[in-house]
């Protein structure tokens, strides 16, 4: 009978051997205890007879067969998955959404700041009467022994009086270089200042051009009025103007030469004479006649070509 032997005489090898068939022993004894009190129903086979070294050292081979011991996948649930993919899609429009309110609060502040700017530094657009004349310019009582002479309200209907009263106060527009600054009649000798507006106290100045007429050489009709026995007679002589004679009217860049068309006589409210056309016209007020100014005479002139 082969001595046993001690610890300390086995090898590694032997020990870990031992150590391997005191836990198989083990494991089978809680295995037999758990079969008697009924925990365990089924088992995996028992491999003790297996030697421990084949196992230890025989080659791993894939028999790609599963057996029972093998996990398989769980099966995808359906409902799960749709679930899955309304959820992605309410995250990617709630992205969407906030993309979207980000880029409206950007949109909005910068139209605030551009609002804010505008207030800030407002642009002073030339004036234009929003109400046509009620009654034509340069009307005025005529002068007595000493020249003295007045604004004729008699003319202006009393129910419009209030309307021109709010005409007068229009603000003269700045200068430019396209404003008509002077204007010559060569068959009348008349070489005179324009200024714009046509009140009383422009037309002491000079020929008066109506605010909100177009510029020399526009499309439009430049309106253009002035005295004929007071500050200057300017136009006292408008009566002798004769189709074909010329009216040279300069700006600070050029001049423009328009040809007399036809004159006519009006009443002091006959205000259509001062409508727009659609060529670059020019038309010539004064009162009319001379030193009793009951009425208006109006010289029409077209661009010469």
């Amino acid at each position: 009978m082969a001595r046993r032997k001690t610890p300390e005489e086995l090898s590694v090898e032997e020990l870990r051997r031992l150590l391997v068939e005191k836990r198989r022993g083990a494991r089978k004894e809680r295995l037999e205890h758990f079969r008697r009190t009924g925990r365990v129903i089924s088992v995996t086979p028992d491999l003790s007879n297996l030697d421990a070294d084949a196992q230890r050292f025989a080659p791993v081979v894939d028999t790609a067969e599963p057996n029972e011991s093998t996990p398989e996948a769980a099966p995808v649930n359906p409902r799960r998955k749709w679930m899955d993919r309304v959820l992605l899609a309410v995250e990617v429009l709630a992205v969407v959404g906030l993309i979207a309110v980000l880029l409206n609060g950007l949109g909005l502040l910068r139209t605030l700041n551009t609002e804010v700017v505008a207030a800030l530094n407002p642009v002073t657009p030339s004036p234009t009467p929003l109400v046509m004349a009620v009654i034509l310019p340069s009307g005025h009582t005529p002068p007595d022994a000493q020249g003295n002479t007045a604004p004729n309200e008699s003319e202006i209907p009393s129910h419009l009086r209030p309307m021109v009263q709010s005409l007068a106060n229009i603000a003269v527009p700045t200068s430019a270089p396209d404003q008509a600054v002077r204007i010559q009649i060569p068959a009348l000798n008349v070489d005179a200042p324009i200024v714009q507006g046509d009140g009383w106290e422009q037309l002491k100045k000079g020929v008066g051009q109506y605010i909100g007429s177009p510029d020399p050489g526009q499309d439009g009709n430049v309106v253009l009025s002035a005295h004929n026995d007071v500050y200057g007679e300017l136009f006292r002589y408008l009566d002798r103007l004769v189709p074909g004679d010329q009216v040279v009217v300069y700006t600070q860049q050029r001049q423009y030469t328009y040809i007399v068309d036809r004159t006519i006589l009006v009443e002091p409210t006959a205000v259509e004479v001062m409508a727009s056309t659609g060529s670059p016209t020019v038309t010539l007020i004064s009162c009319y006649p001379y030193l009793v100014d009951k009425q208006r005479i109006v010289v029409f002139a077209r661009l010469q070509n």
